[in-house]
């Protein structure tokens, strides 16, 4: 029997690996952090409380899966969430949680 809402095996693949960036509190702090405004690696770290090397570790895994963008400002570079699509799936999960 076909299920016709259930999408390419590639793409379910692709989604768990999504999910899986979202299932590290840090970066979901990070994501959080930089929701509303570009922040530099430094205020980041700043504002978690943790250590720059740790940010930008994270910040590099979010980069390559696509939830966060760059933009280089003289020697800063400033991080923002890539779209409102990432703020929306960080908005959908705390309301779930808080249901």
């Amino acid at each position: 029997m076909e299920n016709r809402n259930l999408p390419e095996l590639d793409v379910l693949f692709d989604l768990a690996d999504l999910f899986k960036v979202f299932g590290d509190s840090t970066r979901l702090r990070i994501m959080c952090t930089i929701s509303n405004e570009e922040m530099p690696v430094l205020a980041i770290a700043e504002a978690l409380g943790m250590e720059q090397s740790t940010i930008s570790h994270q910040l590099r895994v979010l980069r390559q899966n696509k939830l966060v963008r760059s933009r280089r400002e003289g020697k800063q570079i400033y991080y923002t969430l890539d779209d409102d699509h990432v703020k929306k799936i960080i908005e959908m999960g705390i309301d779930h949680i808080l249901e």
